[in-house]
């Protein structure tokens, strides 16, 4: 079977998941459960007409039907095929990720076929707390103890696998390449990943209690406690770092256009999920950059 057509298989299964996260976040209530809302034909949310299938195609619709609803007309929000189009390249890249990678994340079929699925299910997470947390300022409680549960999963693979986690001089879990050894502690799998844990949610803590929750909510807190199980230490400490950065970056931003003030709060979910990916793509390379940038 060509390579050509497994990528497009994979990427158009993200997409037709991606259009569930829409229903899920688009419809999401913080009285009630996450999937409590999401039964029931789709339809418009402008005009609440139902819709049938040939207007329900991840990106295809939106694109044929000039981002507009095929009945009233009224446009439709792009976050459609922006979420669908993130959902295919969660798809598609964390599959070749895990399975061209050498060292620690060779090709042996069960592992890496694990830790795939594992990290799949986490970016539809990430994605689907971002969009929740953009419209609400919410992190739904029910996600936090989903990626506890997936960074309790990934430890058990990388300890069955590799038992105290060093693997031909690469630490096991960890996307930061040779320099994760300069941070890490010891020869322990679970040390390192429950520091990553503690460091996380003390992290996010001390921010909620300084600012008494005006600059850091609590979910940011419980969320703080699951990325630092995901990812374990240092990654954690990187994935955090660069979230800061961004937020920065975009609060500045959206103070000098006049589109936020001083005291107006910014969701920081979706730094954290983007410093997340942007640890799990490119760690190994910000980090190489960084120190070839000053000659170590």
């Amino acid at each position: 079977m060509p390579a050509s057509f497994i990528y497009v298989v994979l990427f158009l299964s993200g997409t037709f998941f991606g259009s569930f996260l829409n229903v899920v976040t688009l419809r999401f209530k913080p009285e009630k459960g996450l999937f409590s809302t999401v039964g029931g034909r789709s339809h418009c949310p402008l005009c609440h007409k139902q819709l049938c299938w040939y207007e329900l195609l991840p990106i295809v619709s939106f694109i044929l039907q000039g981002a507009k609803c095929r009945s009233c007309r009224k446009k439709l929000s792009w976050q459609y095929p922006l979420v669908e189009i993130l959902s295919g390249l969660v798809f598609l890249l964390i599959p070749l990720k895990f399975f061209s990678q050498p060292a620690v994340f060779n090709p042996v079929f069960p592992e890496n076929l694990l830790l795939t699925i594992i990290w799949i299910a986490a970016f539809l997470a990430l994605i689907t707390l971002s969009i929740i947390d953009l419209r609400l300022q919410i992190i739904p409680d029910s996600l936090n103890v989903f990626l506890v549960f997936l960074g309790l999963a990934q430890i058990a693979v990388l300890y069955y696998f590799h038992n105290f986690g060093l693997a031909s001089g690469v630490i096991a879990g960890s996307f930061l390449g040779r320099y994760a050894l300069i941070f890490w502690l010891g020869q322990s799998l679970w040390l390192n990943f429950a520091l990553g844990a503690a460091l996380g949610l003390s992290l996010f803590a001390v921010l909620y209690i300084l600012t008494r929750g005006r600059g850091m909510g609590l979910g940011d807190v419980k969320f703080g406690l699951a990325l630092g199980l995901l990812f374990g230490w240092p990654d954690i400490l990187f994935v955090s770092i660069l979230a800061f950065i961004l937020g920065s970056i975009v609060g500045i931003f959206l103070l000098a256009r006049g589109k936020k003030k001083m005291k107006d709060s910014l969701a920081f979910g979706p730094f954290l999920a983007l410093g997340a990916a942007m640890v799990f793509f490119f760690g190994y390379n910000i980090l190489d950059a960084y120190f070839n940038l000053f000659g170590f």
